[in-house]
């Protein structure tokens, strides 16, 4: 393994902890937006929230794989696009759906359920990717990691807040509505200060590795956004529903893949790099891409 493979991210387990907390937050506040309701609807008419949760947890995990067997990255790289892959969509996705005039409850509905399966899908999608690669199974055999741990973390920062969001929602629609401005401009900020001081501790071996994963990420980004775009246009999906797949599938959940990376993979510098770029990264790509659709709105 390179050096930037056995690189140890400067980052403490007080501060691991923490970050699992600003994710719940996060996801709270998001919650509040959400109805149990909403996914009543779309009930009734699944076929655009399946064709998008198959082209976010099947068709991109596969392509990943593709992608590094094509490039060649140093394996901590490797898993670091893997991991990114493995995460659920991030509310970003529901916001930038609406700038472009997608459908945005399907955004939504998209990105809760995607979150719900985490638990599951997250460790079982990384655990399997991980695992197709010879030079990606042997690190992760070395951090022996406990898939266990990892999916209690998931339903502790993920899972839990999202049901409660949307619990207080039901039962409180009033102070919901108060809370979720102030919580999500709180959890934003705090995210993007902890990925600041994060790639400050780090800056040595964030330096050493931009050259070899920027683009990487810029392609990677690119064949999510296409993923999306591609299966539903091949589905004949209304254009509505298209951006809103396109978003989904382009736009995921960079914290979640954070707080897992400084929780039990310390040891494998690259991979906290290639997801901190991906989560800056994919909200430049993801704004053009919105601002090109918002001045074209479907019929």
């Amino acid at each position: 393994m390179s050096d930037l493979d056995q690189m140890q991210l400067q980052f403490s387990p007080a501060a691991a902890m923490l970050l699992q907390g600003v994710l719940a937050v996060i996801i709270f506040g998001v919650a509040l937006e959400l109805s149990f309701a909403d996914f009543r609807r779309l009930l009734h008419a699944p076929r655009p929230v399946l064709i998008g949760l198959c082209a976010q947890l099947v068709l991109l995990p596969l392509l990943t794989v593709a992608l590094v067997l094509v490039a060649e990255p140093m394996p901590s790289i490797a898993l670091g696009l893997m991991m990114t892959a493995a995460c659920p969509g991030g509310n970003m996705s529901n916001i930038l759906t609406h700038w472009a005039h997608g459908r945005t409850a399907l955004s939504m509905a998209m990105t809760t359920l995607s979150s719900m399966v985490a638990p599951l899908s997250t460790p079982m999608v990384f655990g399997l990717l991980g695992g197709l690669h010879p030079a990606t199974r042997d690190a992760l055999r070395e951090v022996a990691v406990p898939y266990s741990e990892l999916v209690t973390t998931i339903i502790l920062a993920l899972l839990l807040p999202l049901l409660l969001g949307m619990g207080l929602k039901q039962r409180s629609p009033a102070l919901a509505a108060r809370l979720r401005r102030p919580l999500k401009r709180f959890g934003l900020f705090a995210f993007l200060l902890f990925v600041v001081l994060a790639l400050a501790a780090n800056h040595t071996l964030f330096a050493q590795a931009i050259g070899a994963i920027f683009v990487l990420v810029l392609v990677h980004n690119a064949l999510a956004l296409l993923t999306g775009a591609g299966v539903g246009k091949l589905t004949r999906l209304h254009e509505r529903d298209r951006r809103a797949v396109t978003f989904e599938t382009g736009i995921h959940n960079t914290a979640l893949g954070l707080t897992l990376i400084f929780s039990y993979f310390q040891h494998l510098g690259g991979m906290a790099l290639v997801v901190a770029w991906w989560g800056i990264w994919h909200l430049v790509s993801g704004g053009l891409l919105a601002w090109y659709w918002s001045r074209r709105v479907p019929e």
